[in-house]
Parts: structure tokens; sequence; C-alpha cells
């Protein structure tokens, strides 16, 4: 009588990654595991497996951080089943809330994944994560844009030299820059940092308009369509269009709009007991980025369509703060049904 074999153990690795070293656990349905530190290496890992566990079906998970996705995409070409995971979705027990090490980490990762209780992050395919590195490298540009002006206000307050009324706002204008240049210190020294904060102030200045406009040209060719119907939504612009298609990806992905403002974090919290029921303002978890991009966007969409310039009003008298929050998940709402739709965004009159 011949056998077959019909199912495989199993073997479950959860891998605490850092940059020079990894924790490791491995365990399977018959052991608690054994832990060990090795060389950040997805080969090594691997011959490790092959040799103490062979025909096993392997289950793999780390926590999503500084090493990215290249060791997942590694471990997928082995065939494993590999996890991603947020590390709040990873549940601790009383006491192991007080105890951190990297071993307990790689415990407890492999014993949720063991319980089967941790679903993975949505990893982007290569394409999108380099168009998202793009995007994040010019939202550095504007941080340091807004740092280096802010040192050269610092050092007019500092030595007394009082902004004429024409430019003292948010906007540089090429006048005020002019203006700038011309002054005079009694000193060589004060006008050479001047000079020195001026040209990186230029070099910013330029490097920021530089990588907006490469943002705006890719995504207008590798992702027209779904750019050109963000785009049909007043108050998302190019560089929030090129957000959601970086940050977001393909938003057909999200089944109704409470899944799309919980990843965002334009959802409220709650919290009820008994008969006492208290909403607990926006989520702590969000896509942080993005949701402070579609608050901006909120700004402009009731400043041009009629239709939520007339949804704010209607809150007249209540905190702006809250009130735009509700019109960022308006805004939010109307997104996903463009994407979904494929159909452009037509603007409403109210009579």
């Amino acid at each position: 009588m011949n056998t077959q074999i019909t199912a495989f153990p199993k073997l479950f690795i959860g891998i605490d990654i850092h940059k020079r070293s990894w924790k490791v656990h491995c365990s399977t349905e018959l052991f608690s595991g054994k832990s060990f530190a090795m060389v950040p290496s997805p080969e090594q890992l691997r011959n490790y497996v092959m040799k103490h566990f062979p025909n096993h079906e392997v289950s793999v998970a780390y926590e999503a951080g500084c090493c990215g996705y290249s060791p997942h995409r590694c471990f997928r070409s082995y065939g494993w089943r590999s996890l991603v995971v947020n590390p709040a979705d990873i549940h601790r027990k009383g006491k192991e809330r007080h105890t951190k090490t990297d071993r307990i980490d790689a415990q407890l990762i492999s014993r949720e994944l063991k319980d089967g209780r941790l679903e993975s992050i949505t990893v982007p395919c290569k394409k999108r994560e380099q168009l998202r590195s793009l995007f994040r490298r010019r939202n550095d540009l504007v941080k340091d844009f807004r740092r280096i002006k802010s040192y050269l206000k610092m050092q007019l307050l500092y030595f007394g030299i009082k902004v004429p009324e024409a430019f003292d706002n948010d906007h540089w204008s090429h006048a005020f820059r002019r203006w700038l240049d011309d002054l005079e210190f009694e000193y060589p020294t004060g006008k050479a940092t001047l000079e020195s904060r001026m040209r990186s102030f230029r070099f910013i200045d330029q490097e920021l308009r530089d990588v907006s406009t490469q943002l705006r040209r890719y995504c207008k060719v590798h992702y027209k369509k779904d750019y050109m119907l963000l785009r049909s939504i007043p108050g998302i612009g190019g560089i929030v269009a090129c957000g959601i298609l970086s940050e977001l990806g393909d938003l057909r992905r999200f089944g109704n709009v409470k899944q799309l403002a919980g990843y965002v974090g334009l959802a409220p919290g709650v919290h009820q007991s008994g008969s006492t029921y208290k909403t607990m303002g926006m989520s702590m978890r969000a896509h942080r980025l993005i949701r402070s991009y579609f608050v901006e966007a909120a700004w402009q969409a009731i400043r041009a369509d009629p239709v939520m310039q007339h949804y704010y009003r209607s809150h007249f008298g209540k905190d702006t703060k809250k009130v735009i929050i509700k019109v960022a998940r308006k805004l939010l709402s109307r997104t996903l049904a463009v994407i979904k739709t494929e159909i452009p965004y037509q603007i409403g009159v109210i009579n």
C-alpha cells in the first residue's frame, strides 16, 4: 500500500529586523521554538531553514520599518508566505507590555503568526514604492524650505532689521529677494551670513520646483487616467493627486469609504459604555501625511466648489477645525467615488 503526504509540517518565523542584525524566532506546531541572532541576510535564513526544517511550509513575518520591503520580496521568491505587519497590530499580554527586547519581539511575532492573528499591510510594487520615495523627497524639501525662510527672518529680527510692510507676508516675491540681496551690514561677516543663507534658499527653492515638476510629469504619463480623474475634483491639485497615487496606491482596493477613512485617519474614535456614548476626535492611527494633504485640500475645495462651500457654511458658529475635518471626509468620499466610477467630477450648483 502506497502512502502519500497530504500535509506538510508548518514553520513560523518571527523576525525583529534591524540594520546590523536580525533576531529570529522559529517555531512549529509541535514545539515552542528557538531564538537566535543572525546577520541581516535572507539567503542565510533560507539556508538555515533548508538545513534544520526541510519540507516545511514556511510563514515569516516582520514589522514594517527602516529596512523596507526587500526582505519580504526575497522571502516571497523562496515560495514562503511572507507578511509585513504594523507594529501596533501585534498583541501584547499584560506583562509583555512592560518588557521589550528584540528577542521578545521576535517571539511575539512568531506566536501571533502561529495563532493566525496577523494581517499584512499592503506592500506596494517597486514602481509605486519608488514613486512614493520621490513624493516624500518633495515633502522633505518643503520642510527645508520653511526652515531656511525661518532662519532668514530670524537673522533680520536679531539684527533689528525691519521688513517693509509690502514684503511682510508669506509670499517671497522676486522684489523681496532682491531687497534681501541689497541689504548692507556694518561688518562683512553679517553680509556673508545672509548671502550664505540666500544661496541655500535659492538652491532649495529650485530643487523643490524641479522635484515637483518631475512628480507631476511622471504621474501624468504613467497614471494618466487616475491622475486626471483626481484633478477633476475641486481642491485636489497636481501635488495632492500625486500624493494620493503614491501613498494610497490604487484606491479600488478599498471596499468603501469607511475603510479608506480609517486608513487615512479621518474616522472618529468612539467610546461607548452602557448609555454613555462619546466621540474621541480623529483617530491617532492614521496616514498623517496624506491626512494633512486632504485637510489642506478641503480649504481649497470650499473656495472652488459651491456644494462644499454650502456644506461648510451650514456649520457656521461651530469649531472651524472640526468643520474642516468634516469637509475633508466628504472630499475623501468624492475621491473614492470618482476613481471607482471612473467618471470625472462635475461641480454642482446650489440654488
